[in-house]
């Protein structure tokens, strides 16, 4: 598949990026090795993924610091699309969210140095506060678009109503938010404005942490954050590996895995032009990329739709 264009911007992309939480987010995921993290990256970068995600809480700070490492050391920065995130706040022990716009530049100022870029192509509000006007916030990442210092303006995590307090002037090109076939609240106002809007919708948590990846079964356990998701306890969990299993019939007939019929389908969907599955191993990074290759008919993505409504 061609590179698609991310929204009104002027960036092009693969249409399957790369999510880096797992590179350097020792508070995400235990144990995490961050030689093996570095790999990811370079796998991707040399299987033609072009677009890297990433952000200051993944670490905190360690996730951009490797990327960078990466992309430094490679010498192709003018290659590579690359969205980083800003708005927690370390006061003492606690974690504040700030989109004023004297902490957003300086959100902004120590990615770029943490990524060892003078650019970053698309920059995201990570969480919105209680207090900053939106329009305010994102007038403030216009400034340094004017600059020269990001590429293009993100929000992620907005309601509705604060999406159009942030684009009021017409600034943002990207919503980055919750959603996935278990998870699909956003159809309801999120995705029908990002369409109106000519915004794209960037969903994070595609494959739900892992489940819709189609490789568990009712004996599995977890030791991370998903010990505490919903969707992998108990009756629910069962009940989720039904419909799974019913998406792998579909995923048999095509020669691929549930995961690639999952990522295709979401590919379907007005506004979404780009995905950023995460992956713990290069193999998985190099997998993904097969997601381009399937073709779902009408009568397929409607199946799909119906086994999760």
């Amino acid at each position: 598949m061609a590179n698609v264009r991310i929204g009104k911007s002027d960036l092009h992309v693969n249409p399957i990026g790369l999510g880096t939480n797992a590179v350097g987010g020792h508070n995400i995921y235990p144990n995490l090795n961050e030689e093996t993290g570095k790999e990811l990256v370079r796998s991707a970068l040399d299987h033609g993924i072009n677009f890297l995600d990433t952000a200051f809480i993944y670490g905190p700070e360690r996730s951009e610091e490797l990327v960078g490492e990466v992309l430094k050391e490679r010498g192709n920065r003018g290659d590579v699309v690359l969205a980083t995130k800003g708005a927690h706040e370390f006061k003492g022990e606690d974690i504040v969210f700030n989109n004023s716009p004297s902490f957003l530049k300086k959100a902004v100022e120590g990615s770029l140095k943490r990524l060892q870029t003078d650019y970053i192509d698309l920059f995201y509000i990570h969480f919105p506060d209680e207090d900053t006007p939106k329009a305010e916030a994102v007038g403030a990442l216009k400034e340094l678009k004017d600059e020269g210092k990001i590429k293009s303006i993100g929000v992620s995590n907005f309601s509705l109503e604060q999406m159009k307090d942030a684009n009021k002037d017409g600034y943002v090109d990207v919503l980055q938010s919750h959603y996935n076939l278990f998870q699909r609240e956003a159809e309801k106002d999120l995705l029908p404005y990002t369409a109106e809007q000519d915004i794209s919708f960037i969903p994070y948590f595609p494959l739900a942490s892992g489940l819709l990846v189609g490789k568990y079964d009712e004996n599995a356990t977890f030791d991370d954050f998903r010990a505490k998701n919903p969707l992998f306890q108990g009756e629910t969990f069962k009940a989720n590996l039904k419909k799974l299993d019913q998406v792998r019939q579909i995923a048999n007939s095509k020669g691929v895995e549930v995961a690639h019929v999952v990522l295709a389908w979401y590919l379907t969907r007005d506004s979404i032009d780009v995905l950023i599955p995460g992956a713990k191993h290069k193999e998985q990074v190099i997998d993904n990329l097969k997601t381009l290759n399937v073709k779902l008919t009408g009568e397929e993505v409607q199946r799909v739709d119906s086994i999760f409504s």
